[in-house]
């Protein structure tokens, strides 16, 4: 037998561990979502009031099939940063995309540089399509690096090229998320690395189809007052991430935010979207890191 086949055994038989399985096929059944610890349905129940998802790429040592099958079985049915060539896996689990990607170029090469304005527009038509073709809502997007461009001149171009697509967005019913990253510590010289820049480029677009990926970890580094930011400005934030801070770990009281209060204070604005967790799990094993996921939507799930 492969290595490969040898690995996707003892994957599959690690997640089904971690959730009280006899075998990861089990997951796929109509069966009541169960707590790995307590083994107690009722316990997993989640409440309906935040709409849950995960980052694929904090959890890239399970198949997208295996996620697929894992989030389902947790209580919720959706996984952000997924492309359109496997669309297809997340459709055969009855799994939403809830932020699609596939059209940026890279996370340098944004929209707040016209030099990248002529490919992004040429991907971004295409990806519209795609998106709204397979049923889906979100496009993920950047503002890219300054490069020595004055954040004013940046705000100007990146107006200036995500107009050129916004009539599209709004026609085919797709939401332009920009993502806010920090400067600080993984981002270096990135346009967007503060929620006030965020919120003027959505107030000169002016656009129901443009909002902010509101990322808490990437803006605790920045700038911190979180949930006041999220009171004041929630209307245009369209999803948000999260992770620990310091380190984009588990969300727990291992570090310094609070996110059952988060979650309060995201609910209380009446949003509708998505919270996805997008920490890296810092468990030894496949079982441990799924329980860690499972703990993250608890303490979200008010």
């Amino acid at each position: 037998m492969s290595d490969s086949v040898d690995r996707r055994a003892l994957l599959r038989g690690a997640v089904a561990g971690a959730l009280g399985l006899s075998s990861l096929a089990a997951l796929g059944a109509e069966v009541p979502s169960t707590n790995p610890t307590t083994g107690n349905a009722s316990d997993a129940a989640l409440k309906g009031n935040i709409r849950h998802s995960v980052a694929r790429w904090t959890f890239n040592f399970l198949t997208l099939e295996e996620l697929s099958l894992v989030v389902q079985r947790l209580g919720f049915s959706a996984i952000d940063l997924v492309g359109p060539k496997e669309w297809h896996i997340l459709k055969q689990h009855g799994v939403d995309s809830s932020m699609c990607n596939g059209a940026e170029l890279n996370l340098e090469d944004g929209w707040g540089d016209s030099r990248f304005h002529q490919p992004l527009v040429e991907r971004y038509r295409e990806h519209i399509d795609l998106v709204a073709d397979a049923g889906y809502k979100n496009l993920i997007c950047f503002s890219g690096n300054k490069r020595g461009t004055d954040p004013e001149a940046g705000l100007k171009q990146a107006t200036k090229g995500l107009k050129k697509i916004l009539a599209q967005a709004e026609k085919r019913g797709v939401v332009l998320q920009m993502e806010l990253f920090n400067s600080k510590v993984d981002h270096p010289d990135y346009f967007a690395d503060n929620s006030a820049w965020g919120i003027e480029l959505c107030k000169r677009l002016d656009s129901p189809n443009f909002k902010l990926l509101y990322d808490i970890y990437h803006m605790q580094i920045s700038e911190g007052d979180i949930i006041r930011t999220i009171q004041n400005h929630h209307q245009y934030f369209g999803h948000y991430h999260t992770a620990g801070v310091p380190g984009r770990n588990e969300i727990d009281d291992t570090q310094e935010l609070y996110y059952p209060a988060i979650a309060r204070a995201i609910q209380a604005t009446g949003f509708t979207g998505y919270v996805a967790q997008e920490f890296m799990p810092n468990r030894a094993t496949t079982a441990e890191k799924i329980e860690s996921l499972q703990a993250a939507i608890r303490i979200c799930d008010v």
